[in-house]
């Protein structure tokens, strides 16, 4: 069913440059579907590939190749980043983008323009300002902010830290003009499920066992296969679910290998908020989703990777809240494990500051933010705790 042509329209503007503002983006549009059912029209565009000029259409596909070269993309990182050099970039480009920037908005009306992705705020803050729309940034990294996050023409910022705030502050942002909301995230993790031992015998998991949860991300990047044959040779009383995503290759060879430990190995899946609840550790790169992801699963993590620049914060801020370790080499990972495994009251302490640190209810209070813009939702009213249940 349509909503009426009277709906007021929201844009979102993404790219998949990463998984993460595209998921971030799905689960605001969620959490205004849940909340405020028929009353606002929501719309996803991928900037890059549909009004980027080129060579700049071109991130999507560029930006897979360059993730695997991690010391050029954080050099990358390091030289672009600081509002000076933000300020700069962005008056030379403007006049290359603002044609493709109009169409943009002439062909996709809307009383407001949200963005989840770090490179296009300036000029779509620009240009908004410029034409009395409000624009909102929904900031999607998680600590180390880059510079390019803040344009000072946004109506508001959003942000999921108080780190990311103070970067704010540095970029030249007044404290009002930004909230510490936290990380969007999927309202099916944040929802009550069954009790652990009902998922894992659905799952087919022993639930005897602490059950140590492996991922990649979509792509199954990362040293998986050595992390999870270092682990198994320590030959501790725990079991293994490794998820490869869309690896089959990697897949086939986990499948291959001869194991000590009970392990189940699985491609791409949507039941990750199950397998989170039900697993009693998580090992994975530092994507600011996953984090959120495992911090409201209560999921202590231990850090195998990490993007150079806007990931760098992030593992420090696991690392020295408690939550998590950092162990870039197999058998460090493996040494995590045993520790947690041998010590479980230091993994069930870990657990704890996850759940402390977890926002469950972050696209929710997001989704009221934007509905306040459009008149949907008082603004400064109270904070609805939506269904979440401790």
């Amino acid at each position: 069913m349509s909503p009426p042509p009277e709906t007021p329209r929201i844009l979102f503007l993404f790219s998949d440059t990463g998984g993460g503002h595209r998921s971030a983006a799905e689960a605001i549009i969620e959490a205004i579907d849940l909340q405020f059912p028929g009353r606002a029209a929501c719309e996803m565009i991928d900037i890059f590939k549909e009004y980027a000029p080129p060579p700049l259409n071109l991130a999507p596909r560029i930006y897979p190749p360059l993730s695997r070269m991690p010391t050029l993309w954080g050099m990358g990182y390091r030289l672009s980043d600081g509002p000076r050099r933000t300020r700069v970039f962005y008056n030379v480009l403007w006049p290359y983008v603002r044609r493709n920037l109009r169409e943009l908005l002439n062909e996709h009306p809307c009383e407001l323009v949200v963005s989840v992705h770090q490179l296009i705020n300036v000029p779509v803050a620009r240009l908004a300002s410029a034409r009395g729309l409000p624009f909102i940034t929904v900031v999607t990294d998680m600590v180390t902010t880059h510079a390019a996050w803040y344009a000072t023409r946004a109506t508001h910022i959003i942000v999921p830290t108080e780190a990311a705030f103070r970067r704010g502050l540095k970029a030249g942002i007044r404290p009002e003009q930004m909230s510490v909301v936290g990380m969007p995230v999927a309202d099916r993790f944040c929802q009550p499920l069954d009790e652990r031992p009902a998922i894992r015998r659905r799952l087919g998991w022993p639930e005897d066992l602490p059950v140590v949860l492996m991922v990649g991300g979509g792509e199954g990047m990362g040293p998986i296969e050595q992390m999870a044959a270092a682990i198994d040779r320590q030959k501790l009383p725990l079991a293994l679910a490794i998820v490869t995503g869309r690896n089959q290759a990697l897949r086939a060879r986990l499948e291959r290998l001869r194991w000590h430990n009970p392990v189940k190995i699985y491609g791409f899946v949507t039941e990750m908020p199950a397998f989170m609840r039900a697993a009693d550790i998580l090992v994975t790169k530092a994507g600011p989703g996953t984090i959120s992801e495992g911090f409201i699963s209560g999921l202590p993590m231990v850090l195998y990777s990490r993007m150079p620049g806007q990931e760098d914060g992030n593992v420090t801020f696991v690392v020295e809240s408690g939550a998590g370790v950092w162990a870039p080499q197999p058998e460090e990972a493996a040494a995590a494990i045993r520790r947690w495994v041998e010590c479980p009251e230091e993994r069930w302490q870990a657990a704890s500051v996850c759940r402390r640190l977890a926002r469950p209810h972050a696209a929710r209070e997001i989704a009221r933010i934007l509905a306040a813009k459009i008149g949907l939702y008082p603004s400064g009213g109270g904070e609805d705790k939506g269904s979440w249940v401790e």
